[in-house]
C-alpha cells in the first residue's frame, strides 16, 4: 500500500519536477549568454585592436580608397583615416572623414566587436573589404537614428546614398 502510495506520488509530481528542471537549465543558460555576450569596450588608445589584430603598414588613405575604388569595385586591404562619428547606442559603426565631407560607413564583420564612444577624433587603420554601396532611405534612417540624430534630422533623408563602406575585420588605433 505505501509503495503503491509512492508510485502515485511519484507519478503525479514527475511532469512538475521535469518542468521546474526545464526551468533551470533555460535559467543557467540566460545567465552564461548574458555573461558570454557582455563585452566591455576598451578606450580608444593608441595601440589598442578591436577585432582582428591588425597593423599600421600599407595602409591606403581614404583619398587613395576612392581612386582604387574607381577602377575596381572592391578593394581588399587596411584604410587609413580619422574617425568622425561612432554609433551612440553601442559603437556598432563608425564613420572615416574625407576630404569631399562626406564620411566612409565602417561596420564590423558580425558585429563581433563595438567601438567605444571616446574613439571620435582618432586616427585608426582598418582592416577589411571596402567596395562602393547604395544604402536604401531605409537603412539611412536607421543609421542616423542610432547616431542620435534629431527626428526632423531623419525625416530630411528621402533618396538613397551611393557611397564607400567598409566590412572590416579589425580596426588599430593609431593616435
Amino acid at each position: 500500500m505505501i509503495q503503491e502510495l509512492l508510485n502515485n506520488l511519484y507519478f503525479c509530481f514527475t511532469p512538475i519536477i521535469h518542468a521546474m528542471k526545464k526551468l533551470i537549465l533555460f535559467a543557467l543558460s540566460i545567465g552564461f549568454s548574458v555573461i558570454t555576450f557582455a563585452q566591455t569596450i576598451k578606450p580608444a588608445n593608441a595601440g589598442v585592436t578591436y577585432g582582428k589584430a591588425v597593423t599600421a603598414d600599407n595602409a591606403l588613405n581614404t583619398d587613395a580608397l576612392k581612386q582604387t575604388l574607381s577602377a575596381d569595385s572592391v578593394y581588399n586591404g587596411k584604410i587609413t583615416g580619422t574617425v568622425v562619428e561612432v554609433c551612440k547606442k553601442k559603437g556598432c559603426f563608425m564613420k572615416l572623414s574625407q576630404i569631399n565631407g562626406k564620411p566612409i560607413m565602417v561596420q564590423f564583420t558580425n558585429y563581433e566587436f563595438f567601438m567605444p564612444q571616446n574613439i571620435v577624433g582618432k586616427t585608426v587603420v582598418v582592416e577589411g573589404v571596402a567596395k562602393v554601396k547604395e544604402t536604401s532611405v531605409e537603412r539611412l534612417r536607421h543609421y542616423a537614428a542610432d547616431a542620435g540624430k534629431t527626428k526632423e534630422e531623419i525625416a530630411m533623408i528621402k533618396e538613397p546614398k551611393k557611397d564607400i563602406s567598409i566590412m572590416a575585420d579589425g580596426v588599430l588605433v593609431v593616435k
